[in-house]
């Protein structure tokens, strides 16, 4: 799977949120980081909504973690920018997710399977605290 805008997107707002105190705003980190602010926000929310972000109302309103660095994963950073698992192909995740519905006979989903496996423990170790510049 390639990672999209969006999980770029949702990494680099994570690493400008967590250093800062206090509730960062849409508009700001839009501007900061050169990202179309609607599709900032739509990121922003669906992090909030997995308990990522917590979200902030108001005139002082905008974006703080909802935990520390150290735990927060990768993985979990990328299924909720994207709102779908990770995936090396599409077939990967399940053999019920065969595109061509023979699943349960194909010869190369172990192979793909295994590789997801890895793929998934691998981002599952990584720490948002591991990218962050200190």
């Amino acid at each position: 799977m390639l990672f999209t805008k969006a999980s770029e997107y949702a990494l680099l707002s994570l690493i400008y949120i967590s250093q800062k105190s206090s509730p960062v705003d849409v508009d700001t980190m839009s501007n900061e980081l050169g990202i179309s602010k609607s599709f900032l926000a739509k990121i922003l929310q669906n992090l909030a909504r997995e308990g990522i972000l917590i979200s902030f109302k108001g005139a002082n309103g905008g974006f703080l973690l909802a935990d520390v660095p150290e735990n927060i994963s990768i993985k979990k950073i990328i299924e909720s920018a994207e709102k779908r698992k990770t995936a090396v192909f599409e077939c990967s995740i399940s053999h019920d997710d065969c595109p061509t519905n023979k699943g349960a006979i194909c010869q190369i989903w172990s192979t793909f399977n295994a590789l997801q496996i890895q793929l998934d423990d691998f981002l599952d170790t990584i720490r948002l605290s591991d990218i962050i510049k200190k």
